[in-house]
């Protein structure tokens, strides 16, 4: 049922027994991010979703505000300059190996799963993505189970029978828990004995947890967070980084520009990238948020109603999901022109406000107090792996590649991403 003669692009539809309202009208959009009156919350987390991540970014009230203030010190900007040798150590890593694969045809989307494990690995727990790599296994495996579950038809209560898959998924979880917990527990432990690590994201988190008086999160509360560093945090610069070789790829033009830039910013692949030198890639900065328009990470975002509520003049109840599809938005004509499909990174030369017809038409890491926490974090990390890379090669999608983005939690390529590179 389409209301859009009456409120804009609003349209209502069903997710099982919930009703839900698809908004595409960006006004109303960041009314609703906005949340200026405290009525649209969080929606419930699906109990499968909360296998891969069950963190912040699920709570809502006074929970969501005391953990997002617990942790807020570890993703300062200050903190992820001190970040950036981790960021350089893994990246040259990945140049070496891509090295001595020149000419031959390379799965990038799988090297940038390992690339952004290993950054998270180093940055947050201060291991590296050899230790991880059992965690990282087990994540992307439960990731390709709860991402069938979520398209299958819904059946009350099917994940509680005693299935193969639903056993898989247990399975996993609990190897999942038993390895956060442990780490969790020995750095604790190494805290209490003063050899503390406090310039990781869980030495920062523990810092900031054992300061705070009213309330302190759990050991339950801790391995939720640690569950949303390793998924979100790498899962959303992996897809970015690999949807922007494709794009890079797709417009020679484009890559030869970016790379230009960051000759003229950087200078040779000798020159060790800085803070200073990532904030002066206007082009390498476009160029991302013109991938992160076409290929948001997420393709949307659910609230709920926590109260009635008016809102583009209609009323709404009580425990009504809005549907916020920023894919849809992002690709809206209305918003972005006749040239909507294309790619084309200089609509964002003046700067995200400026680059719609309306400010809020892009939204990839969210808007207003509930803005991804990691944000800056993942774009720092894309923009420093991207320079490096486009400071050693010049790359092209091989003959077999098959464009197939398909949503998979996050916006995948559904056959993988064959690329090949040149050493410059």
């Amino acid at each position: 049922m389409t209301l859009a003669g009456i409120a804009g692009k609003i349209c209502v539809t069903w997710f099982g027994s919930i009703p839900r309202v698809i908004i595409l009208e960006s006004q109303l959009v960041r009314e609703v991010l906005s949340n200026k009156y405290g009525h649209f919350v969080k929606a419930p987390q699906n109990p499968l979703t909360k296998l891969l991540a069950h963190g912040v970014a699920s709570q809502n009230g006074e929970r969501w505000a005391t953990k997002r203030r617990i942790l807020n010190p570890a993703f300062h900007i200050q903190k992820i300059k001190g970040m950036l040798p981790d960021f350089i150590h893994c990246c040259n890593e990945l140049i070496e190996r891509w090295e001595k694969l020149e000419g031959k045809e390379l799965e990038i989307f799988r090297e940038f799963q390992n690339l952004t494990a290993d950054v998270i690995s180093r940055t947050a727990f201060g291991s590296s993505y050899k230790e991880g790599r059992r965690l990282f296994e087990l994540q992307g495996e439960q990731a390709n189970l709860v991402s069938e579950a979520l398209q299958n038809f819904y059946i009350p209560g099917f994940r509680f029978l005693p299935t193969q898959k639903n056993k898989r998924r247990k399975e996993i979880d609990r190897e999942v828990r038993g390895i956060l917990k442990g780490l969790i527990q020995r750095r604790e432990n190494a805290i209490q004995a003063g050899h503390g690590n406090n310039q990781d994201l869980l030495g920062l988190l523990l810092e900031s947890n054992n300061k705070e008086k009213n309330y302190k999160m759990t050991l339950e509360d801790l391995i939720g967070e640690c569950k949303l560093f390793y998924f979100a945090g790498h899962e959303t610069t992996s897809v970015l980084l690999t949807w922007t070789l494709v794009a890079l790829s797709m417009h020679p033009a484009w890559q030869q520009t970016a790379r230009e830039e960051v000759m003229r910013v950087v200078g040779s692949s000798s020159t060790p990238l800085t803070f200073d030198h990532l904030t002066n890639l206007k082009v390498v900065n476009m160029v991302l948020h013109e991938v992160l328009r076409l290929y948001p990470p997420v393709s949307h975002i659910i609230r709920q109603t926590s109260a009635r509520v008016k809102l583009g003049g209609l009323h709404f109840p009580e425990g009504i999901q809005l549907v916020l599809p920023m894919i849809m938005i992002h690709h809206d004509r209305e918003l972005w022109g006749d040239s909507v499909e294309e790619f084309r990174p200089e609509r964002f030369s003046q700067g995200v406000s400026k680059a719609s017809i309306y400010p809020l038409a892009f939204f990839p890491f969210g808007w207003g107090p509930r803005f991804c926490i990691g944000q800056n974090f993942a774009f720092i990390e894309a923009k420093m792996a991207l320079a490096m890379i486009l400071q050693r090669f010049s790359f092209c999608l091989s003959p077999s590649y098959v464009h197939a983005p398909c949503i998979k939690i996050t916006m995948q390529p559904q056959y993988g991403v064959p690329v090949i590179l040149n050493k410059l």
